[in-house]
């Protein structure tokens, strides 16, 4: 990988992440991405996250430098919560306040970073909700990009509210979007507890960017990303998908030898169902229900990353006998499972997720079909955009709560991982996707013409 790094000096780039896994995790691959071709990188973020983040590749650790700023204690958040997965869903609002007592520390650094001799950054890379350090940049003369870690196509759908001069909480559903999924979207733009709403910090951290980029290119959203030029007349560069490397540390067990991977190994080949919904906002107790004895009625084999509703027992979290019917074609995991490594297996043969962005790509960079549980937030519009590719279907949902059942289950799983003619087409369109995200010339050009963008700009 080259560009015009080895004639010219090599940049030093603050990244900033959200203090979740979803966010953390890409853009670690981004700051390697950035070190591979010579360039220094600041990895802002806190103690408790940065440990437990995947190993660098050895090659580019000597360019990547870890900043751990503490996060401040809030009255009600759980001792040592430091990411979105140590936080129940009900206390996100008091993570984000702590998240908020990191303006000054990052400010702090970045100014000391700006005295050092040799030393300031040429850039800071932010997360859409980091509106301080937006104006920690503005302070201290350090040009700001916004990261926006969602499809093209929803970048799309929040320039064109811009451009019609509609408040980012006003913005209006896409059509075909359920009513539950509007709903939810009304509450995330009123919750205030932390002092801002989700979207007045995106708003604020746009005004005050200098760049925005995304996580797309345009061979996966050929539709959205020519539209994408401009984000609150803001120049938008796509960073292509960034999927993760096979040779990172993303795949491998802490312990070296995980429980999961060897029941794997044991299970027929392209048998299993993946079942993973995120990391963040766990599924009601009487949805994990309905999900297990949909799994249980669906007949197939199944691993099950379970993250537990808060407030239930273990013995209450499953039905009752639900492991000793399925036992010996389903195992359900409630500690941390290796998901590069799961999808990497060759037992797996279908992934059935919430469509966070990072798992959507994630699934089918190992050609899997999909069987699709939005929650919030991008997942709904990132689910519907699979469907659209026919790479898999949507669990089916209530209108009005999105609530499921265990028929609505059952059918969705039996038609990607059991009926012959509907999975065919899946697993050929997800063939046709991962063809995409295998294509390393295609994500490498993004960033280079993204790194391009950052040695251009001029003020």
């Amino acid at each position: 990988m080259d560009d015009s790094s080895i004639a010219t000096p090599p940049l030093h780039v603050v990244i900033c992440p959200w203090l979740a896994f979803g966010h953390l995790l890409p853009c670690l691959d981004l700051a390697e991405r950035l070190a591979s071709r010579g360039h220094r990188v600041s990895f802002v973020s806190t103690p408790r996250n940065i440990a437990r983040l995947p190993p660098v590749r050895p090659a580019f650790a000597p360019l990547i430098d870890f900043v751990a700023l503490p996060l401040p204690h809030v009255e009600g958040m759980p001792e040592g919560a430091e990411s979105t997965n140590d936080v129940p869903y009900e206390k996100f609002e008091l993570h984000r306040k702590a998240f908020d007592g990191l303006a000054a520390p990052v400010s702090e650094f970045l100014g000391a970073a700006c005295a050092e001799v040799g030393k300031k950054p040429d850039w800071i890379i932010v997360d859409s909700f980091h509106h301080w350090a937006a104006a920690a940049a503005v302070e201290h003369k350090v040009p700001c990009a916004m990261l926006v870690l969602v499809a093209a196509s929803m970048t799309a759908i929040w320039a064109a509210n811009l451009s019609k001069q509609a408040a980012s909480s006003e913005a209006q559903p896409a059509a075909g979007t359920p009513r539950f999924e509007v709903e939810r979207r009304k509450l995330s733009t009123t919750l205030r507890t932390s002092g801002m709403s989700i979207a007045e910090r995106a708003s604020l951290t746009l005004h005050r960017s200098n760049l925005v980029l995304f996580r797309s290119c345009v061979e996966w959203e050929p539709e959205s990303v020519p539209l994408l030029t401009t984000l609150g007349g803001k120049p938008i560069v796509p960073l292509g998908l960034m999927p993760p490397s096979p040779e990172g540390g993303r795949g491998i067990s802490k312990d070296g030898e995980d429980a999961t991977l060897i029941w794997l190994d044991a299970q027929p080949a392209k048998s299993v169902v993946y079942v993973a919904l995120g990391t963040e906002v766990p599924l009601q107790a009487e949805q994990v229900l309905e999900l297990a004895l949909g799994l249980e009625l669906a007949g197939t084999r199944f691993l099950w990353a379970l993250r537990k509703p808060s407030g239930v027992t273990d013995a209450d979290v499953l039905p009752s006998g639900f492991e000793e019917r399925t036992h010996g074609r389903g195992l359900v995991v409630t500690g941390w499972v290796p998901q590069i490594s799961v999808l990497a297996h060759d037992a797996v043969g279908v992934f059935l997720t919430h469509c966070g962005w990072n798992s959507t790509i994630e699934g089918l960079l190992f050609g899997h079909p999909l069987i699709m549980l939005p929650i919030f937030g991008d997942q709904g519009p990132n689910a519907r955009l699979m469907e659209r590719r026919q790479v898999g279907v949507q669990v089916r949902r209530i209108e009005n709560d999105g609530s499921f059942d265990r028929d609505g289950v059952a059918t969705a799983v039996r038609a990607v991982a059991l009926e012959e003619e509907s999975r065919r087409i899946f697993v050929a369109n997800a063939k046709k996707m991962q063809e995409i995200l295998a294509d390393s010339k295609v994500h490498e050009r993004c960033i280079d013409g993204f790194i391009q963008r950052l040695r251009s700009y001029k003020e």
